[in-house]
């Protein structure tokens, strides 16, 4: 983790704002979800990609009844119902 050289205070509502430079290098748009994580003292912030809820691959994922499956977890669950 190398640090980016900028500094943000928390405003009353606990809100930061992320530079402009930081967004458009990481390409985040206003509305975009973001994933929040604590590491020991570091809270590191990602931009969020869904996981498969079962082996947590990021790979061809789609959603299913409000839950994210990737490709070769649906396979699996089909051979299931033969």
């Amino acid at each position: 983790m190398k640090p980016a050289g900028v500094v943000r205070k928390v405003d009353q509502l606990g809100r930061i704002v992320l530079p402009k430079s930081l967004r458009k290098r990481y390409l985040m748009n206003e509305g975009d979800p973001v994933e929040i994580f604590v590491q020991g003292d570091h809270i590191i912030l990602e931009r969020y990609r869904p996981k498969c809820v079962f082996c947590g691959s990021m790979a061809e994922v789609s959603e299913f009844k409000e839950r994210y499956v990737c490709g070769v977890c649906l396979e699996e669950m089909a051979v299931l119902q033969q």
